[in-house]
C-alpha cells in the first residue's frame, strides 16, 4: 500500500507517520528529507555554507519558498517524479506541498490513501508554498487536541 500525508507545517505529519511506522511498520519519507538527499543539499550546500545535509534540512524552515520552488523545478517534466522517487524505498509519502504535483499523482494512480493531518484550531495555516486543501484527502485526522 502506498500511502500520502498531508498537512500544513508543523501540524503533525511525521508524527503520524511515525505512528504507522511503528504500528504498522511502515517505512516513510519527508518530501524535504527525499530532496535535500536526491538534489537540494548539492544545489544550496554552497549558497548557504551548510557543512553537512543534515544542517542543510534542519534550516529548511527557513528558506519553505525556495525548497518549494526548487521541488516545483524537479518535477517540472513530470509532476510526479519526486513521489515516484520517494516510493521506490518506502511506503509513505510525508509533506507533499504542490497541488500540480499532487493532481499529477492522482492521475497517475500512486497512492492508494490519502490521508491529511489536521491542527488548525491550535496552529497557523500555511500560505504560499502550500497549496493542496483537505477536501481531496481519504482521511481526516484532527490533531488539535493533546
Amino acid at each position: 500500500m502506498k500511502i500520502l500525508i498531508l498537512g500544513n507545517g508543523r501540524h503533525g505529519k511525521d508524527t503520524m507517520a511515525e505512528i504507522l511506522r511503528d504500528n504498522f511498520n511502515i517505512k516513510f519519507k519527508s518530501s524535504s528529507q527525499a530532496a535535500s538527499d536526491i538534489f537540494i543539499y548539492d544545489e544550496l550546500s554552497e549558497k548557504y555554507g551548510y557543512r553537512t545535509p543534515s544542517e542543510c534540512f534542519e534550516d529548511r524552515v527557513n528558506h519553505r519558498q525556495e525548497w518549494y520552488d526548487m521541488i516545483c523545478d524537479y518535477n517540472k517534466d513530470d509532476r510526479a517524479r519526486l513521489a515516484k522517487d520517494i516510493l521506490k524505498d518506502v511506503d509513505c509519502y510525508v509533506g507533499m506541498r504542490d497541488v500540480g504535483e499532487f493532481n499529477e499523482c492522482v492521475k497517475q494512480g500512486i497512492f492508494d490513501i490519502i490521508i491529511w493531518v489536521d491542527a488548525s484550531k491550535r496552529l497557523p495555516l500555511e500560505t504560499g508554498s502550500f497549496n493542496i486543501d483537505m477536501s481531496q484527502a481519504d482521511i481526516i485526522v484532527s490533531n488539535n487536541t493533546t
